[in-house]
Formats: structure tokens, sequence, C-alpha cells
């Protein structure tokens, strides 16, 4: 009977350090040493709230960047159903949703001479991805500049400020957040809103 008394006792202390003392302690110290990230990294403008830096969003209007794909369920970017189509290669179904997105970003782009960035046809591995290539945001920048009547150059230029390079050459590529990217296009022009 000691040995089930000292079980007890034992599973008792690790439930509480585990279970209640440790991430109480971890949830402190994010909080107050990143308290922005550790709120979900959201995105207020005008003392509204407009998205995370961390979830896509599904932009549809031509005078917007638009985001990697999604293979949510229900609605795209629903983080309820965060993940994978888990669709195979060999999967019909994989095929036409892909050839459904270069249908539409060929026909929602102006023509163009260069190949899609996979990343406008492909979907990421959460389904919640909110970063496309700087080649992504190029290959849409025309759109963009039409549509909103502005400089192509000043596309250009506003894409390059919104490159975020990797801490370390080869820890990743640089990326670009399109929520990030729209709303500093909605800053210099009031007539996208």
């Amino acid at each position: 009977m000691i040995w089930l008394r000292s079980s007890i006792i034992l599973l008792t202390f690790l439930s509480v350090i585990t279970g209640i003392a440790y991430p109480l302690l971890v949830t402190g110290i994010s909080g107050f040493l990143f308290p922005h990230q550790a709120k979900g990294s959201l995105i207020e403008q005008n003392g509204k709230l407009v998205g995370s830096e961390l979830i896509g969003q599904n932009f549809t209007k031509p005078i917007y960047f638009h985001g990697r794909p999604s293979m949510t369920t229900e609605k795209p970017y629903n983080t309820l159903s965060s993940g994978g189509s888990n669709l195979a290669m060999t999967n019909p179904e994989l095929k036409n949703k892909i050839d459904q997105n270069i249908i539409r970003v060929s026909l929602f782009n102006h023509p163009q001479k260069y190949p899609i960035p996979v990343d406008l046809i492909m979907a990421s591995g959460s389904g919640l991805d909110p970063h496309i290539s700087p080649e992504a945001a190029e290959f849409q920048a025309s759109r963009v500049a039409v549509a909103r009547n502005i400089s192509p150059e000043v596309i250009h230029k506003l894409i390059e400020q919104h490159i975020q390079h990797p801490l370390l050459e080869y820890m990743g590529r640089p990326i670009v957040n399109v929520l990030e990217l729209n709303l500093a296009l909605d800053n210099l022009d009031p007539q996208g809103k």
C-alpha cells in the first residue's frame, strides 16, 4: 500500500508542476517579454482589428494582392479546420483544384509572359499561410497598379519595403505578408477602401 500512496503523491505533484505551474509560468513570461506575439500578433488599423500577422485572409478584389489559396473546409482560411487537403499527387481532385487555381490566377492577372509562381496556385500545409514570395507579389504588381491607377514603380517599391528576410540566409526564403502589404496599399491610396 505504501507504493500506491507514493504513486498518488508523485502523480499529484507532477500534475501540479507540469499541468498548472509550468504553463502559467511560461504564459506569464511570454506575455511579459513578447506581448504582441502572445496575444496572437493581431493587427489593428484606426482602432479596429483587421487580422493577424499569422493567418492569411481571402483577398479577392483586383485592388489587393492575393495570398496563397486555402484548402481549409467550409470557407478559406478557416482556423478551425487548419490543415492541408491530404490529397495525393495522383488524386484527380487535387489536379482539378490546381487547374482551377491556374485559371483563376491567369484570368485575374493581366496576361503575363512569366510562369505563375507556385505559391499562388498551391496551398500551404496549414492552409492558413499569410505569406507569399516576393516573386508572387511582383507577379500581381501590374494588376494592382492598374486597378488602383498607381504607377508600377510605386507598387514595386512598396513590395520591396515589405519583404521580410530570414534571420540567417540558409534558414529560409524572403517572404511578404499579404495583409501588411494590402494595408500599406490602403494607407497609400485611400481609394482602395
